[in-house]
């Protein structure tokens, strides 16, 4: 199975507005360019939060034009900028998009959680949750899985990032250390590329398809020097896998660019 992760659209109702600096929906035009290039078209599509900057109904239309037309089994999760999933699932539940969150594919589970805390940047996993993860954790029926999220379940690195990750990222991590199937962990919200091993889970943090954030900052600082991207996750049958980071080659035009 080929899983493309795009994550941290932040699309607007209107096309042209900007984030950072940056036209959300043409850098996301560019990114899913690449995507429609790639010799092997992608199994799977795995949205990973903050979706929509503006929390409009018509940003999650805008996704389904830009999105739909790939023809690719799309699932989803919201971030601290989709506040109100019911929103959402106005224009992401119909194919090519799906609201289930457990998603079985071969011998690998994807599991999708909401990290997202009402009103708050911070993510939390409430108990309900918690006990969901477990649950779906013992009644798997692959060998292996896959938890995505939003929010870093780890400290990255950056003090202004790490107080607003996952904050109950101790029980998130006890509950996967008991599951030997969990090989990965993939999530958005940090708008840079991360790779680490920890109690042989790997977590991975995906690029933005728009501004990026400069790595190992104590303060919030845009990292001009990297594009917009997306990960590419090719899972075996026997539990291996490999994952990469692809980026375009987009840079906003002078005349939108922000300090």
């Amino acid at each position: 199975m080929l899983i493309a992760q795009i994550t941290d659209t932040h699309l607007f109702a209107d096309q042209q507005l900007t984030s950072t600096g940056f036209p959300t929906w043409d850098s996301l035009q560019a990114v899913l360019a690449r995507v429609r290039s790639l010799s092997e078209p992608p199994d799977v599509l795995l949205l990973t939060g903050d979706l929509s900057q503006d929390e409009t109904l018509e940003s999650y239309a805008q996704l389904r034009r830009a999105i739909a037309p790939l023809q690719i089994s799309t699932y989803w999760l919201p971030g601290n900028h989709d506040q109100e999933p019911a929103l959402m699932s106005q224009h992401l539940s119909t194919s090519p998009f799906s609201e289930q969150k457990r998603v079985q594919h071969d011998n690998w589970t994807v599991l999708l959680l909401n990290s997202t805390v009402t009103g708050a940047v911070h993510g939390h996993l409430p108990p309900n949750r918690l006990i969901w993860l477990e649950q779906a954790l013992s009644t798997l029926e692959t060998d292996f899985a896959l938890v995505a999220l939003h929010h870093p379940p780890l400290n990255i690195g950056s003090n202004w990032m790490d107080a607003i990750g996952l904050d109950n990222k101790e029980e998130f991590q006890s509950i996967l250390h008991r599951f030997p199937q969990v090989k990965a962990v993939v999530f958005g919200h940090v708008h840079q590329e991360l790779d680490r091993t920890e109690a042989n889970i790997r977590y991975l943090a995906t690029p933005s398809t728009c501004v990026q954030f400069k790595p190992n900052s104590d303060v919030f600082a845009v990292d001009g020097d990297r594009t917009p991207g997306f990960r590419l996750l090719r899972l075996q049958p026997d539990g291996n896998f490999e994952t990469w980071v692809e980026r375009v080659d987009y840079v906003p035009p002078k005349s939108t660019i922000t300090a």
